[in-house]
């Protein structure tokens, strides 16, 4: 019985089939068994399918681009996840459409336009509703989430955050024995953040103690960050160290505190997540967690290109490894014993202790 707004993904799972495989019948192109064809064929009919504008520019794939979006294009993180994606895509001659979405209305409405555009999308967690990327990945667009957990259909690549963040906080509680601890971050915009704060809170449980319980909410970039720390500075029992979200919060705490006159660590110590160049070279360098930026980026880009061929390269959730890096600013130094962990010594996040 023919109906309207019938999917790919619904002619898939009547012919019990992948998409990539209707699209090849559709297509008419690839080696498809005779019987898997005829259930295919059978099932269009069947259903009364027609490919969307959308579907047909990605039978067709006559875009040759890749598109990308991000809740904002400003800051050292960005610039290297985006140069990593830019340098596959280009590699594999393929241009690339940024959808920034911090200052759009109706930016869902924006990405599904986009993605008429493109032969894949990107999507960086927390930028679009669950339903619209269910309604892209109906329509048999290939779909990678960047930094956040995989849906249904639609495959991620990520960094480990949670196993850091336990063994980051767990150093300044078991090793400088610091106990009013505050994290810095918003865990309800950003799936990234909401695994730090949760293993935040893990390295609190770990040793017997009742973690705080809210964050200390605060955008991400410099600004936020000083914000954020000129209201606990100011407040009547300030933090003894802060965890911030990402190195720009920190870099933003560092400058409060430094406008106050506290000393880090001494009386404050900070660190930071992502280990950008600035962060060896603030003073006091800048204790952090090292991921792959430009990595994450990449490998989203292959990612998509390797959905676009049908090709099943990857699984469909990536999980690259994070390293802690650390430094002075949470008050170890030079010749500090091995469980402390030396300035500029790097501890994989695996490892919980």
């Amino acid at each position: 019985m023919a109906r309207n707004g019938t999917t790919v993904r619904e002619v898939a799972d009547r012919a019990g089939v992948s998409i990539a495989t209707v699209s090849r019948v559709a297509r008419g192109i690839g080696q498809v068994a005779p019987d898997t064809r005829r259930r295919v064929l059978s099932a269009i009919d069947d259903l009364g399918y027609r490919p969307s504008h959308l579907g047909r520019a990605l039978v067709e794939r006559r875009h040759a681009a890749l598109g990308i979006v991000f809740p904002g294009l400003s800051g050292p993180y960005y610039t290297e996840v985006i140069g990593g994606f830019e340098s596959e895509a280009i590699a594999a001659r393929q241009s690339v459409l940024i959808l920034g979405t911090h200052l759009l209305g109706h930016s869902d409405d924006q990405v599904m336009e986009i993605a008429t555009r493109v032969d894949g999308l990107a999507i960086f967690g927390g930028t679009v509703a669950t339903t619209s990327i269910q309604r892209l990945v109906a329509s048999g667009l290939p779909t990678v989430l960047l930094a956040s957990p995989p849906l249904a259909g639609a495959s991620s690549v990520r960094s480990e955050n949670r196993a850091a963040a336990r063994r980051l906080t767990g150093h300044l509680l078991r090793v400088h024995g610091y106990r009013r601890i505050v994290f810095v971050g918003n865990p309800d915009r950003s799936p990234d953040v909401t695994e730090r704060w949760r293993g935040f809170s893990d390295a609190f449980r770990d040793t017997n103690l009742e973690p705080p319980a809210e964050p200390v909410r605060s955008g991400l970039d410099q600004a936020a960050g000083l914000r954020a720390a000129a209201d606990l500075l100011d407040a009547d029992d300030p933090p003894r160290a802060m965890v911030c979200a990402n190195d720009e919060t920190a870099f933003g705490a560092y400058k409060s505190a430094a406008a106050r006159g506290v000393r880090i660590p001494e009386d404050l110590a900070i660190t930071g997540w992502d280990d950008l160049p600035l962060a060896e070279l603030v003073s006091p360098p800048l204790t952090t967690v090292r991921q792959p930026m430009r990595e994450l980026g990449a490998l989203t880009a292959r990612r998509l290109l390797a959905g676009i061929r049908h090709a099943d390269d990857y699984p469909p959730d990536v999980v690259l490894n994070t390293e802690l890096i650390i430094r002075a600013s949470c008050g170890c130094r030079e010749g500090a014993s091995a469980a402390a962990g030396p300035p500029g010594s790097a501890v994989n996040a695996d490892d919980n202790g």
